[in-house]
């Protein structure tokens, strides 16, 4: 079980709970223990659409430490709908993954959280609650970031999932839901309360949507609210941006969302700045190779149809020579050959550039 960590400029636990809820709240936590290592864990955020066992596959060789499955919806698979259950199957390279639900009703979160963890078993590393999607069709349900507006219900969520699994509960929310209000230190300071065994902040309000830029300080404020691990999320792009974000708010593991877009090499060079070592950035030939590798890999699990390979290819072109002509012509792939097809003409068209130099 995890402990309460002394604070550390009094000699004092947090004086944020009385003793006996302390006591109450080490009972309730469960260890993750990766997340306890001398090492800084990576991991690839849960991402509707994108992050398809596939994309995970290829992040998880490039060093992720964990990748999340999309989002799935709580009450999709209390329908027993076969296209919901199908996004928490589990790739051949994954020895284990976290697995992100949404939703707004304690009791069929509660009871899906258990069916997943009954039907993935040793290879469920924990299970997510999304409490940070800031998409209109996720907010207007109550769901995802709608959450942060009533810390209440969120909190009811953890403590049944907590009764219903024995695996670790973790949410993942944003800086806060109205842009210029900051909630989420006291937010994880409830979700702690209800037994939360972890937690992912990503640094910007829910009304930003993905405008400006995230706010690495909340990580930080978070990360000094509560004392189990804290997970920093926002603008992570590189390798520096890693460790700048490590740095500046002392959080327990990075997660990386859009950044890994096109670019399953960023966790590669997450690790070795972390570790000291120089590292380089993919060739056009490399940045094609995946591509390509990305697309058979989607045929195999989904057959000739693989439309949804769109937005993974336009992610791997972006600012390339052609790419913008490349772009208009991935829009009408739709097997593998197609986007063969267009990945030979920007290497032609780029070989054409270098020669006429």
């Amino acid at each position: 079980m995890r402990r309460v960590r002394p604070d550390r400029r009094s000699g004092r636990h947090r004086g944020r709970h009385d003793a006996a809820r302390l006591d109450r709240l080490t009972e309730a936590h469960v260890s993750i223990p990766f997340l306890d290592g001398p090492t800084t864990p990576i991991l690839l955020a849960p991402m509707a659409g994108v992050s398809d066992r596939a994309f995970r596959t290829l992040c998880l060789e490039q060093g992720a430490d964990l990748t999340y499955t999309e989002m799935v919806s709580a009450k999709g698979l209390s329908f027993a709908n076969a296209k919901t259950r199908h996004l928490i199957d589990v790739a051949p390279a994954e020895t284990h993954v976290a697995v992100q639900l949404f939703g707004h009703e304690p009791d069929v979160m509660a009871s899906q959280a258990a069916w997943v963890e009954d039907a993935l078993g040793s290879r469920l590393a924990y299970l997510d609650v999304n409490m940070g999607c800031p998409a209109r069709k996720i907010v207007t349900k109550g769901d995802g970031s709608a959450l942060m507006k009533d810390p209440d219900l969120a909190a009811a969520i953890v403590h049944a999932i907590k009764g219903a699994v024995s695996c670790p509960v973790t949410a993942k929310f944003r800086r806060g839901y109205a842009e210029g209000d900051e909630t989420a230190p006291a937010f994880a300071r409830r979700l702690e309360a209800a037994g939360v065994d972890a937690v992912a902040v990503h640094g910007r309000f829910a009304e930003q949507l993905y405008r400006g830029h995230a706010d690495w300080d909340v990580v930080a404020r978070v990360k000094e609210a509560v004392s189990v691990p804290v997970i920093g999320n926002g603008d992570v792009r590189s390798g520096a941006d890693a460790a700048a974000l490590v740095a500046q708010t002392g959080c327990d593991a990075v997660m990386i969302g859009r950044g890994a877009e096109g670019n399953p090499w960023v966790f590669a060079e997450v690790k070795g700045t972390l570790a000291g070592r120089a590292t380089q950035k993919p060739s056009l030939e490399e940045r094609l190779a995946m591509a390509r590798r990305h697309a058979r890999l989607l045929a195999a699990e989904e057959g000739r149809n693989i439309v949804r390979m769109r937005r993974h290819a336009m992610a791997y072109l972006a600012g390339l020579p052609g790419a913008a002509h490349a772009r208009a012509k991935l829009c009408g792939c739709v097997t593998v050959e197609d986007f063969d097809a267009v990945f030979d003409a920007l290497l032609e068209e780029a070989a054409r550039h270098l020669s006429a130099r």
